[in-house]
């Protein structure tokens, strides 16, 4: 039995959407990018619509999997602050940072990839009932300005120098330590 095309695809996905092709995310494209035929593509992704959703997917379990390796525990046994950490390093570290930009970017218009981010990131990101204002503001504030430096990496608009980088990161992962709020 011939291997399922579909993981191909998908990387050449995420490789056409972090090309400066990535703001028109085709079948033709794709399905060029990944070497099939369109109708090979569509028997996998029966249109634009559902590869779309697809490559978010695909995309976010990428993001997934990097925090989990940034974790020291599994994440059921992490704090909210570990996941938070992971999230933060992960967003500011990953290696398919434009293709993910430009996904989650292109999720803004469209509820069924908005949804796709939100299945693979609730665990990570949901602040538990009972945590303390005062973390979940820096834990809150943390995320945010961590999706602001992914953003601004991945699109090359006002991108911080590495030395500058990585005193924001070292900022950031601060506000995400467990203690009193200062």
């Amino acid at each position: 039995m011939r291997e399922s095309q579909r993981p191909q695809i998908l990387d050449a996905g995420l490789r056409v959407a972090g090309s400066g092709q990535g703001a028109t995310i085709t079948l033709e494209r794709v399905a060029s990018e990944a070497g099939v035929t369109k109708p090979g593509l569509m028997y996998h992704f029966p249109n634009r619509d559902a590869l779309m959703v697809a490559l978010v997917e695909h995309a976010a379990i990428q993001l997934r999997r990097r925090m989990i390796d940034l974790l020291s525990t599994s994440l059921e046994m992490a704090t909210v602050a570990d996941r938070y950490r992971a999230y933060v390093q992960a967003a500011a570290e990953g290696e398919n940072m434009r293709a993910e930009w430009a996904l989650w970017f292109q999720s803004a218009f469209c509820p069924e990839l908005q949804a796709a981010w939100t299945r693979q990131l609730e665990p990570w990101l949901s602040l538990p009932d009972g945590t303390p204002p005062w973390q979940r503001s820096r834990l809150m504030t943390a995320r945010l300005a961590a999706d602001g430096l992914w953003a601004a990496q991945a699109s090359g608009v006002h991108k911080p120098s590495a030395a500058d980088r990585s005193v924001i990161l070292a900022q950031l992962i601060d506000l995400t330590r467990d203690g009193e709020a200062e």
